[in-house]
């Protein structure tokens, strides 16, 4: 099916070749979409490697706490069906703590029990198309201000909160998965794992945040940002959180103005894929064009890694990279390099070696819980 072409579908074949099977026509999963995390892959609910391949779609993290609505656009199942026939199979909906928890003055309308239904709601209808979900934690604000933006860290005050919350209503749902803060920069590896004080209030290091939504006994896979806006993954797995559930998933934000270049793909990003599975959560240029995208997908596809293109929006290159110009699917002269590349991946293609076996995952046993 169109929603679901990036599953890995790993097959011995005579030849010793692995294939990617996608049928763009089936509407539904046959066993109940799900995703876990074996080893460094992402697998699916019958123990195949799977890639997220998808859009983001913002809009839920701004429109709230400015006061005129919920999301940017459509949310309805016809506008889904636009972003599953560019095949596919993922969405990442950006998250505004307050509005989550109905803190600080935001618009009832908008916020709490409102902001919280329409989010599941959007949830369930990405699923009815076989669209895994990931719930990404994007602006957040400590004490009683609004949160109108992303800070240096998820905050002390209400991001641990936050993520009690979301994990609580959403663990019974194996088809999300949680991007525990959008874009950390600007603070130190260690203040990025355990928190620090930063002028004014106290962040939340991803140790916590971890902990907040394990304790609720949600065992989904919890995506985490490195620093510098996500860019800079080189101490991520030095410092990786502790996790009783052995899920976490490195994300790498990637875009043409961004200091980790191809070399760095492949002395940094590549070698932390071979150890957790990695999900390039933003991914875009600023020119318009898509030259740098077209580079990073080839190099991501022969390395195994996810990637979720921003943004699903009309906004035009002016207002940042957006992949469309209609909520139809219309696609931006930068969008319509996304497509195609999407689209040149169905059909019968050779996987990197690494997959060329019949999965039989081993756990991971670093930072194993007493």
């Amino acid at each position: 099916m169109g929603s679901r072409g990036a599953c890995l579908r790993l097959l011995i074949l005579p030849a010793v070749l692995m294939t990617l099977n996608v049928n763009p026509s089936a509407a539904v999963a046959a066993t109940p979409l799900s995703i876990s995390v074996a080893a460094n892959h992402l697998v699916d609910g019958n123990g195949m490697a799977v890639r997220l391949l998808g859009v983001n779609r913002s809009g839920t993290e701004y429109a709230c706490v400015q006061g005129w609505g919920i999301f940017d656009g459509p949310n309805d199942a016809t506008s889904i069906a636009a972003m599953a026939a560019w095949h596919i199979n993922a969405v990442r909906i950006p998250l505004n703590e307050d509005c989550w928890l109905d803190i600080n003055g935001i618009n009832p309308a908008y916020a709490g029990a409102a902001y919280r239904s329409a989010v599941q709601a959007y949830v369930n209808l990405l699923h009815e198309r076989g669209l895994y979900a990931i719930l990404d934690l994007h602006w957040t604000a400590a004490g009683a201000m609004k949160a109108t933006g992303q800070q240096v860290m998820p905050d002390a005050d209400h991001s641990p909160a936050f993520w009690s919350s979301v994990a609580s209503s959403f663990k019974s749902d194996p088809a999300v998965l949680f991007d525990l803060y959008n874009e950390p920069h600007d603070v130190s590896w260690s203040c990025w794992l355990n928190g620090c004080n930063t002028p004014g209030w106290n962040t939340a290091g991803m140790q916590t945040l971890v902990n907040a939504i394990r304790s609720t006994g949600a065992t989904q896979p919890i995506m985490i940002g490195g620093l510098a806006w996500a860019n800079d993954l080189s101490g991520w797995l030095a410092n990786e959180p502790s996790d009783p559930a052995r899920a976490l998933v490195a994300s790498f934000h990637n875009y043409s103005f961004n200091e980790c270049t191809p070399s760095c793909w492949d002395s940094t990003i590549a070698t932390l894929a071979a150890q957790v599975p990695v999900v390039t959560g933003e991914l875009g240029e600023n020119d318009c064009a898509h030259n740098y995208i077209d580079q990073y997908m080839s190099w991501a596809d022969a390395h195994g890694i996810s990637y979720v293109g921003w943004t699903w929006d009309t906004w035009g290159c002016s207002d940042g990279p957006a992949l469309i110009s209609d909520y139809t699917g219309t696609p931006t002269a930068f969008g319509v390099g996304f497509r195609d590349h999407l689209a040149g991946l169905i059909g019968p293609i050779r996987l990197p070696w690494w997959q060329r076996a019949t999965p039989r995952w081993p756990t991971r046993s670093r930072h194993l819980d007493a």
